[in-house]
């Protein structure tokens, strides 16, 4: 497929471009910022005229777009203020899922965030391990604009049932430099605001590649999570410690995810490769 890439020049869009090339896909990068030449596009993604432009052709980079993956944008809570993450952020998803419909780009993957579950769970969640079955809980204006992106495909593919929109819940991004700093045994409450979980930027490639590939016409969501904790403490002693009173389901495993990635490797076939423990 020929790929537009919003946000690759990112933490995550970066590892993105280079997996999917390497799977065969031609990939087509638009970013704010990023190295002049092929294969990237200077993109401001809340200006409507420039996104609708970029993904319908520039000059010799391309002439169409098969797929859209978008991962543009300020990538957490705190970085800007308030309102500039929600004017950012709202209006650059709006701009890109809008022009994709009007441009009849039938597939686009996207980054949602784990912080609709309730992060950084200072209400606890409704039980433990966590997953899609719940209402997006929203605690951060950040959080706020994923969940009302989610509720935007929604309506999109309602309006165009050909239509498909998949968000995925991605963890806390890491690379393997990062992985010196693990574990994070020291004090069970430092990683409890996302129930000690994380994803390899890799892996997040794989769940971008699965869905484009596999997910069907409509709108879904998946928890992206790597399939073990940040901890070598085992899951049973720190839910106990940290989240008494929640509700337990299942055989939490010794280090296993406590962000329940088993919609997705039902639904998407992914299946993650990459630990933190592997670096050690």
């Amino acid at each position: 497929m020929r790929i537009a890439l919003t946000g690759s020049s990112g933490k995550l869009g970066t590892v993105v471009a280079r997996e999917l090339r390497a799977a065969g896909h031609e990939v087509i990068g638009f970013d704010i910022r990023g190295e002049r030449g092929p294969g990237f596009v200077q993109v401001d993604l809340t200006d409507y005229g420039q996104v609708i432009d970029a993904l319908a052709g520039v000059n010799d980079q391309h002439d169409g777009i098969d797929a859209l993956v978008h991962l543009g944008a300020i990538p957490a809570p705190g970085i800007r203020s308030d309102v500039a993450t929600f004017h950012n952020n709202m209006t650059s998803t709006f701009n890109v899922f809008w022009a994709a419909v009007r441009l009849g780009i039938q597939r686009i993957v996207y980054a949602s965030s784990e912080t609709v579950l309730g992060l950084p769970f200072d209400i606890d969640p409704p039980y433990i391990p966590v997953d899609e079955q719940y209402a997006p809980r929203p605690e951060s204006v950040y959080s706020l604009v994923k969940t009302l992106e989610e509720r935007l495909a929604v309506e999109l593919v309602r309006w165009n049932p050909e239509l498909s929109i998949t968000a995925l819940r991605f963890s806390n991004v890491m690379v393997p430099d990062d992985y010196a700093e693990f574990p994070f045994d020291a004090d069970a409450r430092t990683r409890k605001w996302n129930l000690w979980g994380y994803i390899d930027a890799r892996d997040g490639a794989q769940a971008v590649e699965r869905a484009l590939e596999k997910a069907p016409a409509g709108f879904d969501t998946f928890i992206i999570a790597a399939a073990d904790t940040v901890m070598t403490r085992p899951n049973a002693e720190l839910v106990a410690e940290v989240f008494p009173g929640v509700e337990t389901r299942g055989d939490l495993g010794e280090n296993t995810t406590l962000l329940s990635i088993d919609k997705a490797r039902r639904l998407l076939g992914y299946d993650p490769q990459h630990s933190w423990r592997d670096a050690r």
